[in-house]
């Protein structure tokens, strides 16, 4: 993305005197799409196109020609003509849409039937090398040397001193970007981002409806989209549910639902299957799970030194818990943390070390902040101490799970400290009758996104029906379902909805180390006209 012809602060300042209230309407900037083949990444196996579009930079100036460009990505359908477009947005916020779409786009033809284009674009805040870039520091080592105390992570129960720690680098954290995004860190907020996305529908020349599918905080920015332009939305699966009530207004206690209950289906996965997982040893699941547990409580006061030339690292509580916690994630690398973890109960120095040092040396992808950045600035939860009742109040609705409760701390309490809202905030209570009903799919244990969480969603969008997915892991695309993948299909291609309390199985096997796609899409290839 590229920003041009941004306006000095005080003719801005001029403009929003004089602009009109915007409502959920809506402006574009005029034009269309121009597509040029373009490299796929991650080494993706399906053509992948490319274009941009300029769109204001903030849609609440009607007075204001400054914009930006949006790079945008396409996948077209296998089958043309195609039926249309369906958007992806794949979560964070801040993932990739390039990339996300070029390693997704296999299972992503197979479960839409093959008849519409998938099309993504990179969110605003999210690229890399541009005005809206989402950073708050000059560099990498500015943000070691401002988050010292605090970095790379740190748990909210790794210590008594680790909550008055978390609050201080936030406060440096939240005034760094301030300085540093004043003038452009109200313009990365969800409503625009489904501005953004709406302007790109009115430049693909179609119908003029939205199909979507969102992920993870995708549901999020889903959620809003058809709470603005319920009269716009042909088909629109959530996949991985956000609470959006939460989202907006607190600190997301909700999300945690389920994690407790994904590590132990880690432990107990393990036991049933000890020939894939080396953590397997004469005892239940139960047994493995509270040993995991007394181990990280003995990490918070034996910490591991790691030397290397040149340096060196210290492995404790938070980072190890964090490290499992985002494991939970996918099922298919439970054989990898598995091993991981009997390193580290084992005294594995030499290769505890050469996990981290690899983890810690690749190259990190995406603006560095446009996950608190985007999400903070949606917040409408602030405090002004970390005696604040509301932050108290959700932090210890998080502590309920054992895994993941204070894993996060860093983010939330940034969100609390946060100083720039975004410039539009949606504010509506997601009770909206959508021209077709909204098709949810939540997984039976998901570490971040429960199943509670889409029936909650899904109570405010009439109509809607939600699909259960009897798995673990982070959204549906995790562990492959035959039964998921045709409801998806039927759902694009005919808006046929599942019958409500659906619940799919999958097609992959825990501790396999595979994610059922390889069977699953070949299925779904022979049963196409």
């Amino acid at each position: 993305m590229r920003l041009i012809n941004f306006f000095p602060t005080l003719l801005l300042a001029v403009e929003r005197a004089s602009s009109l209230e915007l409502g959920h309407a809506h402006r574009a900037r005029s034009g269309s799409i121009q597509w040029s083949p373009c490299l796929a990444e991650l080494n993706g196996t399906v053509p992948m196109q490319c274009g941009n579009l300029s769109v204001p930079l903030d849609y609440t100036r009607t007075l204001s020609n400054a914009s930006f460009v949006l790079d945008v990505f396409r996948t077209p359908a296998t089958k043309q003509p195609s039926r249309g477009s369906i958007f992806l947005n794949f979560g964070g916020p801040g993932a990739d849409g390039r990339a996300d779409l070029s390693a997704f786009a296999p299972q992503l033809l197979a479960a839409t039937g093959s008849e519409f284009d998938l099309v993504s674009w990179v969110p605003r805040g999210t690229g890399v090398n541009t005005s809206l870039e989402l950073t708050c520091f000059g560099s990498d080592l500015e943000r070691v040397f401002a988050l010292a105390y605090t970095f790379p992570i740190t748990s909210g129960n790794a210590s008594n001193a680790a909550p008055g720690a978390i609050w201080a680098d936030s406060t440096i954290f939240s005034d760094n970007c301030l300085s540093t995004l004043n003038r452009t860190g109200g313009f990365v907020g969800t409503a625009f981002a489904v501005r953004d996305m709406m302007s790109i529908l009115d430049a693909l020349g179609e119908d003029g409806m939205l199909r979507y599918w969102g992920i993870s905080y995708g549901t999020a920015l889903g959620s809003t989209a058809i709470s603005m332009f319920p009269e716009k939305v042909d088909k629109v699966i959530l996949d991985g549910v956000v609470n959006p009530h939460e989202y907006y207004h607190n600190y997301e206690p909700e999300s945690l639902t389920d994690a407790d209950k994904v590590f132990s289906g880690f432990c107990h996965g393990c036991v049933n299957n000890p020939t894939n997982c080396v953590l397997a040893r004469n005892q239940t699941g139960d047994e493995l799970e509270e040993e995991i547990y007394a181990y990280l409580e003995d990490l918070k006061f034996n910490p591991i030194p790691i030397s290397y030339p040149g340096g060196g690292m210290v492995v404790d509580y938070s980072l190890l818990k964090t490290t499992i916690y985002n494991r939970m994630y996918y099922p298919f690398l439970w054989p990898l943390l598995a091993a991981d973890l009997n390193s580290f109960i084992t005294g594995n120095l030499t290769a505890i070390a050469e996990f981290y040092t690899t983890f810690l040396s690749t190259p990190a992808t995406g603006a560095p902040d446009a996950l608190p950045g985007i999400k903070c600035s949606d917040k409408i939860a602030r405090a002004t101490s970390r005696e604040d009742p509301l932050l108290v109040e959700g932090l210890q609705g998080r502590y309920k799970s054992r895994i993941g409760g204070d894993v996060a701390d860093t983010t939330i309490v940034r969100c609390a400290t946060w100083r720039m809202d975004a410039v539009e905030q949606y504010t509506g209570d997601f009770h909206v009758q959508t021209k077709n009903p909204v098709l949810l799919i939540g997984n039976t244990a998901d570490p971040v996104t429960p199943l509670v969480s889409a029936h909650n969603a899904s109570a405010g969008f009439e109509g809607s029906v939600v699909l259960q997915q009897d798995s673990f892991g982070h959204t549906s695309w995790i562990q492959a379902s035959l039964c998921t993948a045709r409801a998806t299909r039927a759902y694009f291609i005919n808006g046929t909805l599942p019958a409500p309390g659906t619940i799919c199985p999958i097609d992959a096997t825990l501790f396999s180390g595979l994610q059922g796609w390889e069977e699953v899409i070949p299925v779904l290839l022979s049963e196409e006209n």
